[in-house]
């Protein structure tokens, strides 16, 4: 474990002089305000596109705000040798409190970190990247707060993504999570909105359940959701690509990177509940540590002027104006005098409705001409799916994006190893999803669609993964297979199997010695196999081919019947074979006076 860090804080060494140019920055709270664009989203100068080639929709928290404190910069170096590199504890040097990480939450990252690793080894994912993003997230779950099973002691949620200040995403989940029916709201230590929480939900603590609000549970997830799309985390762009996608800024990103490459260095484990609280957030609200709010909303302006916040920390700097008048207090009328009416005014003129974008334009989606679902255990499958976004009356919709679902009891997968997989509509309104692989689970699963950004009627496909099958068998020689009775037969039955002339490996298979050809049933004389008890058996089950699309069948042996026998082979698909045994007599040697 330690030789692996220390290799990845090699790997890390350009990463962590970004890191230090971002604490320069960071700290300089120079980041450049925030403005809300013609739909009601929050955009900065700094934001980052979505990019449609890696399918990140976004972002994992729907760029809920997120706390902006950075570690200390002169913090003491651990002593020499009394550090085991994995964890970064510095037991037997002075421990900043800032490196303090709950115990619970602290196994939750490195039992998540662990699990993806041997999932997905080629990511390269480190537990500190999980605190990191759990740090800035909800504080590591508001210091700590959470009970024995690692679920948080209240909600933790953000504040309701509404398009006031923040980015435009409805209800998706009816309340389940967040508790509001009308739109969603940043959930648990590692903030998910539930529309991501839906596909990349984990059970991280085996107890059947996929819980936002766990902290193993999210923190494995979390994981999961960096390492998709092949991402290597031991390469800077990869890295930057999913820290981006977790939250779409560049101050996130480099607030991020501080805190994984300070990890690296300074960690050590606190009691639970006792883990140091954050306060500065990048809405500019400021708060006493307990994580995200949890009161129906959260959004403030940020400063006296009323203007947003900068989404690093800090607010945007107002001009200087005259302070505004005392208001004149109240006083009754002299009683001589009635009170005048106020003039009539002018209704203020209505705020125009924000332009509807192409996904508030979609109305439902429709299968577009997908044909049948069906793969062999292994193959992939022929067949795309392909769905087409439509308005209310029919027209298609272009550059929405489509979510694909694998759900059910199935192996099966996107090409990539994802059970999730999301797409761009074109010109025609069509997303087609990646190639569906088949995994070694026979029987139907189910594809869903659903739109992005939006609840609307969806489209469910059901696919067949069907056993694997051979059509074609053939003996690797054609030597005869002949017996001395109760001897042995000294070649081996061995047969290649294929499918459409292309290699059948691991299809099932049985192999009986049958009476004649026109009755299959067990022939209860003549060649035989054994048991593990040496008994005599005339029919095997369980058989499959290997790799190769090879057979080799164990020994045959001969009781005291002679004659011609069937040997024959069948497999899924309806592959068949039939082969002979002969039991004959030795042929007598030859005596001396018939040689002369």
């Amino acid at each position: 474990m330690a030789a692996y860090f220390g290799s990845r804080l090699r790997k890390g060494a350009a990463t962590t002089a970004v890191a230090a140019a971002a604490v320069a920055a960071l700290s300089a709270s120079q980041a450049p305000g925030v403005t809300v664009d013609d739909h009601g989203r929050q955009s900065a100068a700094e934001a980052v596109s979505p990019d449609p080639e890696t399918g990140a929709e976004g972002s994992a928290t729907g760029n809920s705000p997120y706390y902006t404190e950075l570690p200390p910069l002169n913090s003491p170096s651990p002593v020499p040798g009394t550090s085991d590199g994995a964890s970064g504890d510095t037991s037997g040097a002075q421990k900043p409190s800032e490196a303090g990480i709950p115990a619970t939450v602290l196994d939750a990252y490195k039992k998540a970190a662990a699990k993806v690793r041997a999932a997905k080894p080629g990511c390269n994912l480190p537990w500190q990247l999980l605190a990191a993003i759990g740090r800035v997230e909800s504080g590591h779950a508001r210091g700590g707060k959470v009970d024995a099973e690692g679920t948080t002691l209240s909600p933790i949620l953000g504040p309701r993504l509404d398009g006031n200040g923040f980015a435009l995403i409805r209800d998706t989940d009816r309340g389940v999570h967040d508790g509001d029916s009308e739109y969603d709201r940043a959930v648990g230590p590692m903030q998910f909105i539930p529309s991501t929480w839906a596909w990349a939900g984990r059970d991280g603590n085996g107890d059947g359940a996929k819980d936002p609000n766990n902290v193993y549970d999210a923190a494995l997830a979390a994981g999961h959701y960096l390492c998709r799309f092949g991402w290597d985390l031991s390469k800077d762009a990869d890295l930057e690509r999913a820290i981006l996608s977790y939250n779409n800024s560049r101050d996130y990103l480099r607030t991020v990177l501080t805190w994984l490459e300070y990890y690296r260095k300074h960690s050590h484990s606190v009691p639970d509940g006792t883990g140091p609280l954050p306060s500065r957030r990048s809405d500019g609200t400021t708060g006493t540590g307990t994580g995200a709010s949890t009161g129906p909303s959260s959004r403030t302006s940020g400063s006296a002027s009323g203007k947003p916040a900068k989404p690093g920390g800090g607010t945007a700097s107002p001009k200087p104006s005259q302070p505004d008048k005392p208001a004149t207090p109240d006083r009754p009328a002299p009683p001589s005098k009635p009170t005048p009416r106020p003039a009539p005014q002018e209704p203020a003129p209505d705020r125009p409705a924000p332009s509807p974008t192409p996904t508030d334009t979609v109305h439902h989606l429709e299968d577009a001409g997908t044909g049948r679902l069906t793969a062999m255990a292994g193959d992939a499958f022929a067949e795309r799916i392909s769905t087409r976004a439509e308005t209310e009356d029919g027209k298609p919709v272009g550059k929405v994006r489509v979510r694909f679902v694998i759900t059910g009891d199935t192996d099966a997968v996107f090409a990539g190893g994802e059970k999730v997989a999301a797409a761009v509509t074109d010109a025609s309104g069509v997303a087609v999803a990646p190639v569906l692989q088949a995994g070694e689970k026979t029987g139907d699963f189910t594809v869903r669609a659903v739109l992005v950004g939006r609840t609307v009627f969806g489209v469910d496909y059901t696919a067949t993964v069907t056993e694997r099958a051979a059509d074609t068998l053939t003996r690797t020689f054609d030597t005869p297979l002949t017996c001395t009775p109760g001897g042995e037969f000294a070649d081996q039955v061995e047969v290649r199997a294929t499918h459409r002339g292309a290699v059948a490996d691991r299809v099932a298979a049985t192999a009986t010695l049958i009476r004649s050809e026109d009755d299959p049933t067990e022939n209860d004389r003549g060649p035989y196999f054994k048991d593990a008890d040496g008994n005599p058996v005339r029919t095997l089950t369980d058989l499959r081919t290997d790799d190769k699309g090879l057979l080799k069948l164990p020994r045959l042996y001969a009781d005291d019947t002679t004659g011609t026998f069937l040997l024959r082979i069948t497999t899924a698909g309806g592959a068949t074979l039939t082969v002979e045994l002969t039991v004959e007599p030795a042929d007598p040697s030859p005596s001396p006076s018939a040689a002369s």
